[in-house]
């Protein structure tokens, strides 16, 4: 039996051996039960392992996860697709056996921890690996105890996202691109994004008014271990207004509907407005991380 900070006590130049595989479909259980003890932490993880052997999305990479074990016993967890992140609260010995892994990957998004992104960005640097965006997110949570919802504004409709609403959505995820400064995939290959845009309407909730939509948030992971939110977006007219809030309300609404056991997401740092938002809702802080697309 492994003694609890053993590999702490370890270095990569321990004569201890490690052993590094890719997850099968057959290790799901043991290894989503693994990741669930610290489901806040590691729900991007817990998402990525519970579709190892799924046949991805037309245009999404296979899902890639690697198993760290010792005398087979599961003693780390990494994704290296669709994500590159590691296993929350991982030994200094077990990363070390991993980083030579994580460095290796071609193209993609590295998103975990700053400590563990500080160790696996210049890996990947060396390698010729260039940053597309660069950037400190704060996590904040919430769960269904602490929400403190809004109503939509008078005259709003909520919805889930439909077929018609595509232009608009498309519209809304290139000017949240712009606002950050980041890159826009459409103008390079407009059918690939309306594509990739398409793809995530199942999981989009819509605010219309007056003929506008007014709200846009996708709930991308949707896991009893909790809900993850990404690309909420109100235009800039209709800011301060009660939209975001109340879209935001509505998704956490259906999380706990469904058995979710807490509803979180990311804030660009710096981003004051959208801060305060969420702390009005009830979400609390909870770890920073380091965000970086590279090819």
């Amino acid at each position: 039996m492994l003694k609890r900070g053993q590999f702490s006590q370890l270095s990569s130049e321990s004569s201890v051996h490690l052993d590094i595989r890719p997850m099968q479909a057959r290790d799901r259980d043991s290894v989503v039960d693994r990741l669930s003890r610290k489901p806040l932490e590691n729900l991007l993880l817990i998402d990525a392992a519970s579709k190892v052997g799924e046949v991805p999305s037309t245009g999404d990479p296979a899902v890639q996860v690697l198993l760290a074990e010792y005398e087979d016993r599961l003693v780390g967890v990494a994704a290296l697709q669709p994500i590159v992140t590691v296993e929350f609260g991982i030994s200094e010995a077990v990363l070390a056996e991993l980083l030579p892994h994580l460095g290796a990957v071609s193209s993609g998004l590295l998103k975990t921890r700053l400590v563990i992104a500080d160790s696996v960005w210049p890996l990947l640097e060396s390698s010729g690996r260039r940053k597309v965006l660069d950037r400190i997110e704060q996590g904040y949570a919430v769960s269904g105890r602490d929400l403190r919802p809004y109503e939509v504004p008078r005259g709003g409709h909520l919805r889930s996202a439909s077929a018609e609403d595509l232009p608009d959505l498309v519209d809304a995820a290139r000017s949240s691109l712009k606002e950050e400064d980041r890159c826009d995939p459409f103008d390079g290959n407009p059918y690939a994004f309306r594509g990739w845009v398409a793809s995530r309407m199942p999981r989009a909730r819509v605010i219309d008014f007056e003929g506008e939509l007014c709200f846009v948030g996708y709930a991308d992971v949707q896991l009893e271990s909790g809900w993850l939110l990404q690309g909420v977006y109100t235009p800039g007219p209709r800011r301060r207004s009660g939209f975001a809030a109340a879209g935001v309300s509505d998704l956490c609404r259906c999380a706990f509907s469904s058995g979710a056991s807490h509803v979180q997401l990311a804030v660009v740092q710096g981003n004051k407005p959208a801060e305060e938002l969420y702390r009005k809702l009830g979400f609390r802080e909870t770890e920073q991380f380091r965000t970086i697309l590279f090819r």
